[in-house]
């Protein structure tokens, strides 16, 4: 109470820091707030809808009618025509925000507060609605009160709704938590220092529920919420408050609930004293849900991986290591070792990246699939590594020790030492794609339990490994490749070029992300490794030791992603990329999407990054068509981009609420409200069509 009493003392203080405004929206510091009518021509004796839109910068919110053990409630002063009345504000469904033990209701991103105006019989004319409008807006650090005032200019008419606004009234009332399934009321429960609430939600599938009460002074609201279960019925338990208010038994509250399949839903319950039976602690998501869920990621995740096995970068990799275990002398014993060790280094790198991603994740950083990619450091290593395995494929040098060159005369046997270090290898160099299943699977492994999860990400690594293990231990598929001969070695140089050019690629994705001196940089540290490789080649041909220049190699390929960061900026950074010529594109942000969106723009969203393949193939093929920049034009058609090649937050958050870990993500607004996700390889004549069903619905 004192916190709050304090909070609300440095509202009232700073009133007149709010400058009125006679217009409907007004830009404050951290908040942007917008007056709404439903209909612009309300009838005299009737009632119509009203909206106040706040939107909360990033990282910032607004609170709740009971805005928890901290924070204020948005207060608003009517101005109306004489006799008119105004209910008082419906609310979204909140959230829980704790911090320092305090524990706060909250709207993060916009919340569109619900209020319903009735006129008088005898009204007529125009007349303005005007709100002065007080509220807090906090961080995690600090609360900073706002005001404005806001007017609309109305005319008493035959009650119209506006269309321009519909969809925004449409999506604030699905946002409103649903009223009482149970008109009785939901029992509820004090004794013992503890309150007990029977809801009427079935306790199958929660994973997550909380229970927000209208009054202060019910519950301890710090204190943790249990979640009980009682013949499927989902109860609640908690602290309740030392001495409830008078207030206290009559009220009600809304049950915040989500669901295993990701799903959030709201009740508004009325409370009503009685018996509640203890309940058993509730299980999480019965087996069959869970287990569905599971399952199905895994699948998708498998064939993601294996799909992964045609990119540029892994398929020299793997043809050259199935083609070794087709040599004359390879038992069946060394294949299927070979073929386990493989797998086993291709699927411990992706469980490091995945439980990487994972721990991101659960820490608020909002990582995905590739996210080491938006560190020009690893570009930089990765690069390397690819000229390496391109110089080597080209014959410049051999590998004894292990991996990759086992098609050349002077390579040993790779044995498993080398098969293993082939697998992290591969699964290192195919991060920067997310091919077709995977952006399902992958997002789901970040919200499943952290067990499933890691192995949803060895499933990935499994069908990466595959095509590889299934070589090792099938007799058949080895007799059927390609028996041994001269022509593997020009077989094998000819995989050098994807090689090579995969390492181009990361060159300029490294000066893209970085700048050029970063470019120049990493195109010395290029040269240097290339000059080892080569005094390595050249001593492997007069039968010499190499271990001196291999060593240099080794030292300058480590050395050079370690060295990156010290280099002084040049100003050449990293620019936010752009739609392709013709599409005329505009950046994403939260708040301009929900602007299009709310006027009905139909609106093409897209995500990119400089280091993700699929993306760039897409730019080059699809959207980079005159026809699609044509049908976007005639239809209307908004073009958003996101690149995410940097790490972005907003993007990072985006792409979670969509259930994905990576990208390309493609997804269509169309004027109607309806969205559509796109498959991640594009089509001109699915553009196209997209265009013109876009173009019917906004007519």
């Amino acid at each position: 109470m004192l916190a709050r009493l304090v909070l609300l003392l440095g509202l009232m203080l700073s009133c007149w820091h709010g400058r009125a405004m006679a217009a409907s929206v007004s830009e404050q510091p951290n908040t942007r707030v917008e007056l709404l009518s439903e209909t612009r021509t309300p009838a005299a004796g009737r009632t119509f809808t009203v909206a106040v839109s706040m939107t909360a910068r990033p990282g910032w919110h607004t609170y709740w009618v009971n805005p928890g053990e901290a924070g204020i409630e948005t207060r608003a002063e009517w101005r109306l025509p004489e006799g008119a009345r105004v209910s008082a504000f419906r609310y979204p469904v909140p959230k829980t925000y704790l911090v320092g033990g305090i524990m706060n209701h909250v709207f993060e991103g916009e919340a569109v507060l619900l209020a319903d105006v009735t006129l008088p019989d005898e009204l007529s004319g125009s007349f303005p609605l005007g709100v002065k409008l007080d509220w807090l807006v906090c961080d995690d650090s600090v609360c900073v009160p706002e005001s404005a005032e806001l007017s609309l200019p109305l005319a008493v008419g035959d009650g119209t709704p506006d269309p321009a606004v519909a969809p925004r009234f449409a999506a604030a009332r699905a946002a409103l938590p649903l009223p009482p399934p149970d008109r009785a009321g939901a029992p509820f429960t004090l004794a013992d220092g503890r309150f007990r609430l029977k809801t009427p939600v079935p306790a199958a599938d929660v994973t997550a529920a909380h229970f927000f009460p209208y009054a202060h002074d019910l519950l301890v609201m710090s204190a943790p919420q249990r979640l009980l279960a009682h013949e499927g019925t989902l109860l609640i338990e908690t602290a309740a408050a030392a001495k409830p208010g008078p207030g206290a038994s009559p009220a009600g509250g809304v049950l915040r609930v989500e669901r295993a399949d990701g799903s959030v839903i709201g009740f508004e319950l009325a409370l009503v004293e009685a018996a509640v039976p203890p309940g058993q602690p509730l299980a999480p998501p019965t087996a069959k849900t869970a287990g569905a869920g599971f399952w199905s990621a895994f699948g998708l995740a498998l064939l993601g991986g294996l799909l992964l096995n045609l990119m540029p970068c892994v398929f020299p990799i793997l043809s050259l290591k199935a083609m070794s275990l087709a040599k004359a002398g390879t038992s069946p014993a060394a294949a299927r070792t070979e073929g386990l060790a493989y797998t086993a280094g291709v699927v411990l790198a992706c469980l490091a990246l995945g439980a990487a991603a994972i721990a991101l994740a659960r820490a608020g950083a909002g990582a995905g699939w590739a996210f080491q990619l938006q560190d020009p450091r690893v570009i930089l290593l990765l690069m390397l590594l690819c000229l390496a395995i391109g110089l080597n494929f080209a014959g410049l040098f051999e590998l004894n020790l292990g991996s990759l060159a086992s098609a050349g005369p002077a390579s040993a046997r790779p044995g498993a030492r080398g098969a293993f270090g082939t697998g992290l290898l591969a699964a290192f160099i195919a991060t920067p794609c997310t091919g077709p299943f995977m952006a399902g699977a992958l997002g789901a492994a970040l919200v499943l339990p952290t067990a499933a999860g890691l192995a949803v990400f060895a499933g990935l690594g499994l069908g990466l490994a595959l095509p590889f293990l299934l070589v090792g231990f099938v007799p058949a598929l080895r007799r059927a490749l390609p028996r041994p001969g001269p022509w593997m070695q020009s077989f094998r140089r000819l995989l050098a070029i994807p090689m090579l050019m995969t390492a181009v690629a990361l060159a300029w994705v490294l000066g893209r992300q970085a700048g050029v001196n970063a470019l120049a940089f990493g195109l010395v540290a290029a040269l240097l490794v290339a000059l080892a490789l080569w005094w390595t080649g050249l001593r492997q041909a007069r039968l010499a030791s190499a271990a001196v220049p291999a060593l240099l190699s080794l030292v300058a390929a480590l050395a050079a992603p370690a060295l990156l960061p010290r280099l002084p900026g040049d100003g050449a950074a990293h620019a936010a990329a752009a739609a392709p010529e013709g599409l005329e594109g505009v950046a994403f942000s939260p708040a301009a999407l929900a602007e299009l969106t709310a006027r009905g723009t139909p609106t093409f969203l897209y995500f990119t990054a400089d280091w993700c393949i699929t993306c760039k193939v897409n730019e080059r093929g699809a959207l980079a068509s005159p026809r699609v920049a044509e049908a976007f034009r005639k239809a209307g058609i908004t073009v958003m981009v996101g690149d995410w090649t940097r790490p972005d937050p907003e993007i990072a958050r985006f792409l979670e609420s969509r259930g994905r870990a990576g990208i390309p993500l493609y997804l269509f607004y169309g004027a109607n409200g309806q969205v559509t996700e796109l498959p991640q390889l594009l089509t001109v004549e699915m553009l196209t069509s997209l265009a013109t069903s876009g173009s019917s619905a906004s007519t």
